[in-house]
């Protein structure tokens, strides 16, 4: 009985232990830390060790150190995969951000139809991307386009006069902004509406009694409720947008040729690095756009930190 009673504060002392919030929240936290620490850390661990290597088609390569760096920082391809890529970016993201937030203001209000309105703005981001991708690859082709179609049948084009959506340069980087966006979409729109949820009816209240309604209540209380979220909204946006290559090479793969206006950094990075077998030189282009990134992270969550409204 003595010892059972001596044991009995020992093991309660252990339990104390993980009574403490920041022992309890380590302890459930380290598995996903574990889990992407081994799927993302190792995987860019060797790509920072190919960067600064003549690697090829092995994981191994004599050490050339910014050789990689200095000459892709001076080929015009990889410059105008930069410029590119930040159009790519900021265009779709304005247009993502312009367009979630009206369409999650519409969606709070009841209406005949609501949940089909959901359904098909959901669609996008739950369809299988390739699948998806591949259908508007049909619309936007030359012979088969429905777009085109519809255009000659309407009288504002001739059959022979129609866009080549994928083969002109401007046309080709319109269509795969207007692909992307229309992917990414739903997922800002979610954001939106959380945010848009979670302010209290009593706000919109007390603005009501003040007199602020219509363009002033949302500049002056819908706005600064929802700066913060749309920050992160726009930080996702950024990241998925910036480093996706989905879009871009099943559509065009960088084209038209011979200018190539819809190379993009991840593109240019699959073709040297995977397609031309230069292992190095392809891992340090996907490395460019790592600092970039996380400065953009830094501000962004910054600003939305100073803009919350406790």
């Amino acid at each position: 009985m003595e010892a059972l009673a001596a044991a009995r504060p020992r093991s309660r002392r252990w339990t104390d232990v993980f009574e403490r919030p920041g022992v309890l929240a380590s302890v459930l936290i380290s598995p996903a830390v574990v889990f992407v620490t081994a799927l993302v850390g190792g995987p860019l661990a060797l790509a920072v060790w190919l960067s600064f290597t003549n690697a090829t088609t092995g994981l191994h390569g004599k050490w050339v150190g910014l050789e990689n760096f200095r000459r892709e920082w001076g080929n015009p391809a990889f410059q105008h995969a930069v410029w590119h890529t930040f159009l790519f970016t900021v265009i779709s993201q304005a247009i993502v951000l312009v367009g979630a937030g009206l369409i999650a203001h519409a969606l709070l209000k009841d209406f005949p139809g609501k949940w089909i309105l959901r359904f098909l703005i959901l669609l996008p981001w739950a369809a299988p991307i390739a699948l998806s991708l591949m259908a508007w690859k049909w619309m936007f082709d030359t012979s088969y386009s429905i777009l085109n179609w519809t255009l000659v049948h309407a009288h504002l084009y001739k059959p022979l006069d129609v866009p080549q959506y994928l083969a002109q340069p401007k046309l080709a980087m319109g269509s795969v902004i207007a692909v992307h966006t229309w992917r990414i979409l739903p997922f800002a729109v979610v954001i939106f509406l959380a945010g848009l949820s979670s302010i209290p009816k009593e706000v919109h209240d007390a603005a009501a009694i003040d007199g602020a309604t219509g363009f002033r209540k949302f500049w002056s209380v819908t706005l600064p409720l929802q700066l913060p979220i749309a920050t992160v909204a726009l930080l996702f946006g950024i990241v998925f947008t910036a480093t996706d290559m989905a879009v871009v090479y099943i559509l065009t793969q960088g084209g038209p040729p011979p200018s190539f206006s819809t190379e993009m950094v991840t593109t240019w990075a699959y073709k040297t690095g995977v397609e031309s077998g230069s292992l190095g030189a392809g891992a340090s282009i996907s490395l460019v756009l790592l600092p970039v990134l996380a400065l953009v992270s830094i501000g962004m969550l910054w600003f939305a930190r100073r803009t919350e409204v406790s």
